[in-house]
């Protein structure tokens, strides 16, 4: 039975990692090394366990389901490179190494070993991915030899994770030789079989990327949830969000329980892929306009790993071409807050596929989901919005989308048909209170439409008043557009409609037309917004 007072030395190394900085921008990290050792140093081996972690030391809720949430694998997966990397540098000299043994959590404190020169070091570069601890094949029957494998990396496919290695045979008499192998963890299975590569022909190593443009719709649109595989996903306008496919490196998270702000569609920023990772999407010839979506459910206040601005920043390409230079999710719209980057002009590359890079900055980068649709060459095409939770096509064929932007307002469905107006029922659905729509676009000039009825105030309707009654501010990224807007005013009586609109509109830094409609005497209210790329 170990006292407190037999630990010294290893409660030593513990607080020397601790204040090395290696866990300056991960401080997940540091709370799962911290949490394991402590429970080391008591004896209670027993509680070292997943989900003692998630919950003790990574603040997971006490639902928390590790079927579902792989946040504690993961994490203890980065613990275990950052150790090896510190251990290999500023570390190296210690007495003790600590060690988390690859498929266990307790840790172990190892006196230093002289390095040994391993064979596969100068013959075999490990390929990206997740590196894993050193595996060992058991003994070859009849053999005094054993197979040792090194630079272990683990890549996930559609149907399960590809393994790449290195290994040497070792024993008595022989000379060491490298060797090396390929196996598929095969989820669904749950064993590990010999790489058959005629049996996937049409994907990289290590990848998942068809050859085909299978996720092509008719109408020429990919939606892709990032780090998701549990089948496709219909939105509640019928679109279908495919499960991960394409992508090369990175590994994944899903949380469907955590709460998403700025959006109708929480289940589209869930899941996410982290890392340095890439993806090849095959596209017809065309011009397309891609939406990148993000979600920091991790970073941030009130999420498991704290911090804030500055956790996480990474840089993204596209086709080669930086698209997002230190780009930081959290400093652009908040801790697990929806964001959106959107790009026009976009293109296959000569190989006829569209190539996303991601790299980090400080800490892996994330994507929630890919989102491409037909575009037009030179412009947006346009936004249109109307204040209902239903798609409405106009009576000129336009289709007006629910006002998916929105991030503040009621939806309230309005029963008088509005008057003198061609297309009535583009004011028959109203979105009041103090509103803001923030409505991501890429650089260039816009002009905005707002369409309004005053259907509330007014003689002979229930709230009376007239003039005067609804009045608000109408601003774009802070800049006042319109003071003191009055819609009965404008449109001269209660139930009739009007337009308000302005033109050379820019974006702000972060990609963003920020329309603020703020109340001055009552709640403001719009019915319809259409933005119309301006740019020549």
């Amino acid at each position: 039975m170990h006292t407190l007072a037999d630990f010294g030395p290893e409660r030593l190394e513990l607080e020397a990692v601790l204040a090395s900085g290696i866990f300056h921008r991960a401080p997940n990290l540091a709370q799962v090394l911290t949490y394991v050792c402590s429970k080391h140093f008591e004896g209670a081996a027993e509680q070292i366990k997943e989900y003692n972690i998630a919950v003790d030391a990574l603040g997971r809720p006490a639902d928390f389901d590790q079927k579902r949430d792989s946040i504690v694998r993961v994490e203890a997966h980065r613990l275990r490179k950052r150790l090896r990397e510190y251990y290999e540098a500023e570390g190296a000299g210690h007495a003790l190494h600590i060690d988390i043994p690859s498929g266990q959590y307790e840790p172990r404190f190892l006196p230093r070993v002289a390095p040994e020169t391993s064979l596969n070091s100068n013959a075999l570069a490990a390929e990206p991915g997740l590196s894993s601890d050193a595996l060992m094949i058991p003994e070859v029957p009849g053999s005094d030899s054993q197979i040792v494998l090194t630079d272990l990396s683990i890549h996930e496919s559609s149907d399960g994770a590809l393994i790449s290695a290195a290994a040497f045979r070792k024993g008595p008499g022989m000379r060491n030789f490298l060797v090396t192998a390929l196996f598929v963890l095969v989820s669904c299975a749950g064993a590990i079989a010999l790489w058959n590569p005629a049996r996937r022909t049409s994907k990289a190593a290590g990848s998942s990327i068809p050859s085909t443009a299978s996720g092509i719709t008719g109408s020429g649109e990919v939606r892709i949830l990032a780090g998701h595989h549990g089948g496709d996903y219909t939105d509640r306008l019928g679109r279908v969000w495919q499960s991960d496919r394409y992508f090369q490196g990175g590994h994944v998270f899903e949380s469907r329980d955590h709460p998403i702000s700025g959006t109708r569609e929480p289940r589209i920023y869930q899941s996410r892929r982290e890392g340095a990772f890439t993806y090849e999407i095959p596209l017809p010839a065309g011009v397309y306009e891609l939406r990148l979506h993000f979600a920091e459910t991790l970073y941030g206040e009130n999420n498991v790993a704290g911090g804030g601005e500055s956790s996480r920043v990474f840089n993204v390409s596209i086709n080669g071409k930086e698209a997002l230079h230190e780009f930081d999710v959290i400093s652009e719209a908040g801790a697990s807050a929806a964001d959106i980057r959107a790009f026009k002009d976009i293109s296959p590359a000569a190989d006829g596929k569209l190539h996303l890079k991601f790299e980090p900055f400080s800490n892996p980068p994330l994507l929630s989901a890919i989102e491409i649709t037909p575009g037009t060459t030179g412009r947006l095409r346009p936004i249109r919005m109307i204040s209902l939770d239903r798609t409405y096509t106009d009576k000129q064929g336009r289709v007006w989308e629910p006002d998916r932007y929105a991030r503040a307002g009621q939806l309230v469905l309005r029963t008088v048909p509005v008057e003198g107006v061609a297309d009535p029922e583009l004011f028959r659905g109203e979105r009041f209170g103090n509103l803001k729509y923030v409505i991501p676009v890429p650089p260039g000039r816009y002009g905005v439409t707002l369409y309004l009825a005053e259907t509330w105030f007014g003689p002979g309707t229930p709230a009376g008043g007239g003039a005067g009654s609804r009045v608000f501010d109408i601003l774009c990224n802070g800049l006042a557009l319109r003071r003191n807007f009055d819609i009965f005013k404008e449109a001269r009586g209660t139930n009739r409609a009007v337009t308000w609109s302005t033109h050379g509109l820019e974006p702000d830094s972060q990609g963003k037309l920020t329309l603020s409609l703020m109340p001055i005497r009552n709640y403001a209210c719009v019915n319809a917004i259409e933005v119309l790329d301006e740019s020549k």
